[in-house]
């Protein structure tokens, strides 16, 4: 019989996960280990440069909740390590210092590593395919995997299963994963073995994911050791048939997925706490190529010289983005703060802000910026309703951002936080 333990937690705030997740980390005790000088790594999804706040990034307040959880636990050899989408990667674009992961780790004096450039470790794809992690992946004492829930065209849900792919180095190997999804995302599985999960539901995205969807709050984190079992829950919150879920049809099939893992899904009563997320849709054309039965005809010619050389130009970009074949935006132009700045006239002391801050500062006291202090992830100045906090300096990539998700962040942080819709917490079945 299995052994299966999962734990949902609901919060919202920074202070609320400090608060909350250390007690519930300890009762993982037996993961951690007793060597203080063991080699520990975090792999949050870092897929794009949109941040958390849009649905498509790790939460710069939970990465810094577990490592202040770690840093208090006393370990002195901790890394957060991301192999970014290959698409930036290819325009040499830094997503991690872009979304001020680089900088939280400079807070926490800790190490980043760029997983496309790591050290490769081998693993076996489908058809005999050989494909490359980063080494850091499978060497380290203790993985924590921390993967965003939400919805991908492709793939249909990407929890923990589908995060993994951040662990393949550079464009050549992530192409080769797409040569069979899903096998290929069970094969990294059955390579790599994060030893715990922590899954970032706080702000989840429905629709069009990974990229093009819609933020939607679920405020809740989901903990646990088996990716089954967490990416069969994250169906379930999202409303989501799991079997519209490629890599968990494909897992039942192999046996990976059991009975017993939907008995035990069945038992945390998750219905009356889903929200129904939108369905990863894509328009006819995009929908058209990217179908099972084309799209080994897509990658053919996605992968020749010529069209990856019309790729990198800004024209055929910007055609690809808005045919729907591509998601992401790649604007070479970074963003530079000069300063954050409170129109006290404007503020009605909400107290938003404060909820948002990966640091714990005190906002919007704390405005303007302190430079010893703030991150410039520009949260606080994002989530404001009443447009109070003033950013001063060059928007760059940000102004795509703003672009396609200011109204709705803002307006998504507006609605109050009930607590009163709580989850069963630290499920067990020996």
């Amino acid at each position: 019989m299995m052994n299966l333990k999962l734990d949902l937690l609901k919060c919202r705030s920074f202070r609320e996960i400090v608060e909350r997740l250390p007690p519930l980390l300890e009762s993982y005790d037996h993961l951690f280990p007793k060597d203080k000088a063991a080699r520990i790594l975090l792999k949050p999804n870092l897929n794009a440069n949109m941040n958390a706040l849009t649905g498509n990034t790790t939460d710069l307040r939970l990465l810094s909740a577990v490592l202040q959880f770690l840093k208090d636990k006393g370990y002195q050899d901790i890394a957060i390590g991301e192999g970014t989408n290959s698409g930036f990667y290819r325009n040499r674009i830094g997503v991690i210092s872009r979304l001020k992961v680089d900088k939280l780790a400079d807070y926490y004096g800790i190490r980043v590593v760029d997983f496309n450039y790591s050290e490769p470790y081998e693993i076996q794809f489908e058809d005999g395919i050989k494909a490359q992690v980063a080494h850091e992946c499978v060497a380290a004492d203790l993985f924590i995997n921390l993967p965003k829930l939400k919805t991908h065209f492709e793939a249909g849900m990407s929890v923990c299963l589908k995060s993994l792919i951040g662990c393949l180095i550079g464009q050549e190997n992530k192409k080769k994963t797409h040569l069979s999804l899903a096998a290929n995302i069970l094969r990294i599985n059955q390579a790599v073995k994060p030893h715990l999960h922590i899954v970032d539901g706080l702000i989840a995205m429905e629709g069009l994911g990974p990229t093009r969807g819609t933020p939607i709050r679920l405020d809740t984190l989901i903990v646990g050791t088996d990716p089954y079992l967490i990416d069969l829950t994250s169906a379930h919150l999202a409303g989501f048939d799991y079997r519209r879920v490629t890599t968990l049809r494909l897992a039942e099939q192999k046996g990976l997925l059991t009975s017993e893992h939907h008995e035990f899904a069945k038992t945390l009563c998750l219905q009356q706490n889903a929200k129904i997320f939108k369905l990863p849709e894509a328009n006819w054309f995009a929908g058209f190529i990217h179908h099972p039965n084309r799209q080994k005809y897509f990658l053919a010619v996605r992968n020749t010289a010529l069209f990856s050389y019309l790729a990198s130009t800004e024209w055929f970009g910007k055609l690809l983005f808005l045919s729907g074949l591509r998601q992401d935006v790649f604007s070479k132009e970074d963003m530079v703060c000069e300063g954050l700045f409170l129109q006290s006239d404007r503020c009605n002391d909400c107290g938003l802000c404060g909820l948002y801050c990966p640091l714990g500062r005190n906002l919007p006291a704390s405005l303007p910026k302190e430079e010893d202090q703030c991150l410039e992830c520009l949260y606080c100045f994002m989530v404001c309703p009443q447009h109070a906090i003033r950013f001063q300096g060059a928007p760059g990539f940000l102004q795509e951002q703003l672009r396609q998700y200011d109204k709705l962040i803002r307006q998504l942080h507006r609605q109050p936080y009930s607590q009163e819709r709580s989850y069963p917490v630290g499920r067990n079945e020996p």
